[in-house]
């Protein structure tokens, strides 16, 4: 099968040729002739599949069939959960149109909001834009929806993982009644789906790949490293294999610093990537490790959804995640569309639980190694993939005894309840720059929170003291709001599907 067989017109096929694609990937030839046709869509596949091409190839035909945008006017509206992904979906937008007569624009937070609503007033076919900044500029009255044709969510579950569920309430409740919606996602989980049934009607369901796979390209393996010897070992990995443009993911921001400085004092180019940064630098920082003048960039989550390399051969796990799924999307930024990558993770012995749970839910064994030099004094515990033993998985035990579910570090869906109880709203913007400075180890006490995420009240960076009475009876009526808060939510579950605007 080619790209001519389905359905493209000629200008776009031209930009594919351009591209150096003649042959699309499985989601690609599954979803735009169903996009083509009208029909809503859930399509889930790994990492690097081609996803974001999968949308923009079959949109920019469905809006050159119609009128163009009049001002201030939207036709389709793609919603992303970091400002480099809605960089990175508007890029795909502008190659793949370039030939076309349509106009597309991309709004987020951190940047100045005046061009962005001059742009806006012209009227715009395309808008890639992050939830929060969207809803500035339509309380501001800069945009329009009256004339919206199509919706996509994409990373919609990650959109959703970090609180944006009020603000994408809020955007659905104005929009037009009738669209055709588009859902495009690394995964699904059980949670994400059951809401997106509530958005998509009689939708075409698409699924290339098992949940939570690697992709097979990907070469991974764990170097077992005491972690006081990590950042030398990592030094000596990267002379030692020449390796010459590496994504090294830490899980905090000062340990994103802390590592590309000394990378920096042992003559290795790198840059650090995360919420503290300004859009500026973030920009900036991504260009040069593009260009190849950075050899190393050392980021965050923020990252890991938004960064889109050709050919990217090395990613590195200075840290593990704290939630086992966003191993799949880190290792993800290599070996895409079907080029060969190498993901190697550097773990000690106090990460054995990490790992376990990792290993887990790929269902597999990842090979394991000892850097020349670096013999640990910890050894990392085997994963026994067959253990299925009650409450497996489960993070620390929250206030009232009871298992979250989850890490606490990771705290994803507790973290969207306990906001959406609170009517919690911050915009992107606000959120995404604030969120890395939440992003310690959860290690002594403190929680992780990733970047851009909507946070809880272990969040906000005050947590009272048990030896302060008054600090003691505040926090356990909190609690008992917040339960009373979650038990009234539970009894309402057919509010899912009108928060979807059905």
């Amino acid at each position: 099968m080619s790209f001519t067989s389905l359905g493209l017109s000629a200008p776009i096929l031209k930009a594919v040729a351009q591209k150096g694609y003649d042959t699309p990937s499985p989601i690609q030839a599954q979803a735009i002739p169903a996009v083509l046709e009208g029909k809503d869509v859930m399509a889930a596949a790994q990492t690097g599949t081609g996803k974001t091409a999968g949308f923009t190839l079959p949109l920019l035909e469905l809006l050159t069939r119609g009128n163009r945008a009049q001002a201030k006017q939207v036709r389709a509206l793609v919603l992303t959960p970091t400002r480099e992904l809605a960089a990175q979906v508007a890029e795909s937008v502008e190659t793949y149109g370039k030939n076309l007569p349509l106009r597309s624009a991309v709004v987020f937070g951190g940047v100045g909001i005046g061009p962005q609503i001059s742009k806006l007033g012209k009227g715009v076919d395309i808008l890639v834009a992050t939830p929060g900044r969207l809803l500035d500029l339509f309380n501001q009255r800069a945009l329009n929806f009256s004339q919206l044709e199509v919706l996509v969510l994409d990373e919609a579950d990650r959109m959703l993982d970090m609180g944006f569920i009020h603000d994408i309430k809020k955007i659905l409740k104005v929009l037009p009644a009738k669209r055709q919606n588009l859902m495009f996602s690394a995964t699904f989980s059980d949670d994400i789906r059951k809401l997106a049934k509530g958005l998509v009607n009689n939708p075409v369901e698409i699924s290339v790949t098992p949940r939570n796979a690697t992709a097979k390209t990907v070469e991974q393996y764990i170097y077992q490293v005491d972690q006081k010897q990590k950042t030398a070992a990592l030094i000596h990995l990267i002379k030692q294999n020449d390796w010459k443009q590496v994504l090294v993911f830490s899980r905090t921001k000062h340990g994103a610093n802390r590592i590309a400085k000394n990378l920096e004092a042992n003559d290795l180019t790198a840059a650090a990537i995360h919420g503290n940064k300004s859009q500026g630098a973030r920009t900036k920082a991504l260009a040069n490790f593009k260009s190849g003048e950075v050899r190393v960039l050392v980021a965050t989550d923020i990252a890991a959804r938004g960064i889109d390399i050709d050919q990217l051969p090395n990613v590195v796990n200075f840290d593990l995640p704290n939630v086992p799924e966003d191993y799949v999307h880190r290792i993800g930024r290599t070996g895409r569309a079907g080029a060969d990558g190498q993901a190697v993770s550097l773990v000690s012995g106090d990460e054995s639980k990490l790992l376990r749970d990792i290993e887990r839910l790929i269902k597999q064994k990842i090979p394991r190694k000892e850097v020349e030099g670096f013999v640990p004094t910890q050894v990392v515990a085997e994963t026994d993939l067959n253990e299925r033993k009650h409450g497996q998985n489960r993070g620390p035990r929250n206030a009232n005894g009871r298992g979250n579910g989850r890490s606490n570090s990771g705290s994803r869906n507790n973290d969207s309840r306990s906001s959406a109880s609170r009517g919690s709203s911050r915009n992107d913007s606000r959120s995404d720059s604030r969120s890395d400075s939440r992003s310690e180890s959860s290690q002594g006490g403190r929680v992780e929170h990733k970047d851009g995420q909507r946070s809880g009240d272990s969040a906000r960076g005050h947590k009272p003291n048990d030896s302060n009475a008054s600090h003691s009876r505040r926090s356990s009526g909190s609690q008992s709001r917040s339960g009373n808060s979650a038990s009234s939510a539970a009894t309402k579950p057919s509010s899912n599907s009108s928060i979807w605007g059905k």
